[in-house]
């Protein structure tokens, strides 16, 4: 540590933002992305983009669709439709206890003839488990989250007219430059930027701090998740086989009890059993916190058991943050604010690991150095074409390719890595032009591939990729004339 708290304050800054700075600017980009998950996965589907039938009946032909077609799983988990996304999102485990994701027409019920794709799911997947195995992707999450809290303290401790030198740009001054941007960036958003690195934070908290639990359940996890989730009961199988109740009386009661917030989810465990329930959970219309009332129905007979609103403290303090992370409360227009406040914290991250490569490389050379500062370029240009490259594989993939969703997914990766191979190859004042154009050429094609703009989803994704299009050209240009 330095001699005085604010220099010792600034290595803890620099620090935390140079080991975890690469893994955050993914994070907060596919974050950033996943609060229009749902319009992502109907652009995906373009297919269902224009259908709005009635939730209720979306959710009855799902079910239906699930008891002839995977009778034999022993729990169904069914995202209900709602007004942002008609479509029903369905998953089961195989035999194998593989588990499959579907999503369901929401007129058939069935999954023919819909592209196998996971749509906004990846983006929303990749921010808190970076398509890594359980648990390591999540703790990775949960530590760079603590990691960015930390950060923008010490950075609003570091920087004395933090708030004055909002007002100030400067352009055209190289570095003078960037940390002008870092600072505008990181002020204009700031209380988003302190909420969403601390809910995110909070929310893998048991990951952070295992030992509370570990010393009250002896690693029984099964009983930790039980008693965190009260509302959720379970019976075993009897062993003797069943078929459920009709389905839509119970989903107009307990859509009728919810009292106006709709349908979140729908649980069906043990479906062919004669000991099968059939647990449904309210909305969050209107509301941050989740998960808050819950209904479980006897199967067979289709009669309600059990009934559950959820009201102690922290429990409701735990799903509120979690509610104020993800967002999915807000109205159009503070999910526009969620999205642009994410990529300006995407854009902090980014500028704050370019300055730090910017101070150093003015130094004489050093390895290390150098391979930072491409390796920069490769994850800072990289990953928005990385992600791109999803939206494109959507496309151009064949509809009824076998793997199609995992193959989407291994586009990514392959552009990734790609794009980190090509910027150590290369010079980074040559690299940062040439990926800056590969960007806006491929947000400019998922423009043109989306045609038509039949939907709201496909125009409001289309228009964005236009709109980031032209901010990647702008600053092509702006890094050719600098490098003149």
């Amino acid at each position: 540590m330095r001699n005085t708290f604010r220099a010792s304050m600034a290595l803890v800054h620099t620090t935390l933002g140079l080991i975890t700075g690469w893994v955050l600017f993914a994070i907060a980009l596919s974050g950033a992305l996943s609060v229009f998950r749902q319009e992502i996965s109907l652009w995906a589907r373009p297919e269902l983009s224009v259908s709005r039938p009635d939730p209720l009946l979306a959710d009855t032909h799902a079910l239906d669709w699930l008891s002839h077609n995977a009778p034999a799983a022993n729990a169904w988990y069914v995202a209900s439709a709602n007004d942002r996304s008609p479509v029903v999102s369905a998953l089961w485990p195989d035999a194998k206890g593989t588990y499959i994701q579907r999503a369901l027409d929401p007129v058939t019920g069935s999954p023919a003839g819909i592209r196998d794709t996971l749509g906004g799911e990846f983006f929303y997947r990749f921010h808190f488990e970076l398509q890594l195995p359980y648990p390591w992707g999540r703790l990775i999450a949960a530590v760079a989250a603590l990691a960015l809290v930390v950060g923008l303290v010490t950075g609003i401790i570091i920087h004395r007219r933090i708030f004055a030198d909002f007002f100030t740009f400067r352009p055209s001054r190289g570095q003078r430059s960037w940390l002008d941007m870092h600072n505008l960036l990181g002020v204009a958003a700031l209380p988003f930027h302190l909420m969403i690195s601390l809910t995110g934070a909070v929310t893998l908290g048991s990951l952070l701090l295992p030992w509370s639990t570990q010393a009250l359940y002896r690693h029984d996890l099964t009983a930790s998740y039980t008693e965190l989730n009260a509302a959720l009961y379970s019976r075993p199988p009897s062993g003797h086989p069943a078929h459920l109740a009709p389905v839509l009386p119970m989903l107009q009661e307990a859509d009728r009890r919810f009292g106006g917030t709709g349908l979140e989810q729908i649980y069906v465990f043990n479906p062919s059993d004669q000991n099968a329930l059939v647990t449904m959970i309210a909305g969050n219309n209107g509301t941050v916190s989740t998960a808050s009332h819950v209904i479980t129905f006897d199967g067979p007979s289709g009669q309600i058991i059990r009934e559950h609103i959820e009201n102690l403290p922290v429990i409701g303090a735990y799903t509120f943050l979690y509610g104020l992370h993800v967002g999915r409360f807000a109205p159009g227009l503070t999910r526009w604010l969620y999205f642009l406040s994410g990529l300006a914290l995407a854009a902090v991250i980014g500028s704050g690991m370019h300055l730090w490569t910017l101070k150093r490389l003015r130094r004489p050379h050093h390895m290390g150095h150098r391979i930072v500062a491409r390796m920069n370029v490769g994850v800072l240009m990289g990953t928005p074409l990385a992600f791109s490259a999803f939206f494109i594989a959507n496309r151009l993939l064949p509809v009824t390719m076998h793997h199609r969703a995992h193959l989407e997914v291994v586009s990514v990766f392959a552009v990734w890595g790609a794009a980190l191979l090509y910027t150590l190859l290369r010079r980074p004042d040559r690299s940062w032009p040439e990926l800056l154009g590969g960007n806006a050429l491929s947000c400019l094609l998922v423009a043109l591939l989306s045609l038509p703009w039949q939907s709201p989803a496909i125009a409001g994704v289309s228009m964005t990729a236009l709109a980031l299009s032209g901010a990647f050209s702008c600053a092509m240009v702006r890094t050719v004339r600098t490098a003149r």
